[in-house]
C-alpha cells in the first residue's frame, strides 16, 4: 500500500506568511507560486529535493526542532526552500521549515558571514 503524502507548515505563522505572499508585491506573487509548485512537487515525491548531511545543519535549527533529517528544495530565481520528512505507518509529510533569497541561505548555513 503507497503511503499518503502531504505538505505542511512548521507552524500557523510561517502558513500565514506563505498566503500574504499571494496578495503582496509582483516579486511575493512569484515567491508563492513558486513554493506552491514545489508543495505539489513534494506531494508528488517528499525526497525531490537534496538532502543535506547533518554537519552543515545550522546549529539555530538543532536548538529549536528535533530534526532527523534535512533538505533543501531550490526555487527559481535563487530561492530556497527548507523542509524536514516525517513519516508513520500511513502518512509522509513534507514539513515546510522556512524559506529564503540566496543571501539569506548562504548566512543561515554559514556560507556567508553576516
Amino acid at each position: 500500500m503507497k503511503k499518503e503524502t502531504g505538505v505542511d507548515f512548521l507552524n500557523p505563522a510561517l502558513k500565514c506568511a506563505f498566503e500574504s505572499l499571494k496578495s503582496g508585491r509582483y516579486e511575493d506573487k512569484k515567491l508563492y507560486s513558486f513554493i506552491s509548485r514545489a508543495m505539489d512537487d513534494l506531494k508528488e515525491n517528499p525526497s525531490c529535493g537534496t538532502k543535506l548531511p547533518g554537519r552543515i545543519w545550522p546549529k539555530s535549527y538543532l536548538k529549536k526542532y528535533p530534526l532527523t533529517n534535512l533538505w533543501k528544495y531550490d526555487l527559481p530565481n535563487g530561492w530556497r526552500m527548507i523542509y524536514s520528512i516525517e513519516t508513520d505507518e500511513v502518512r509522509i509529510i513534507s514539513i515546510i521549515l522556512e524559506w529564503f533569497d540566496h543571501k539569506g541561505y548562504e548566512q543561515r548555513f554559514g556560507y556567508q558571514k553576516k
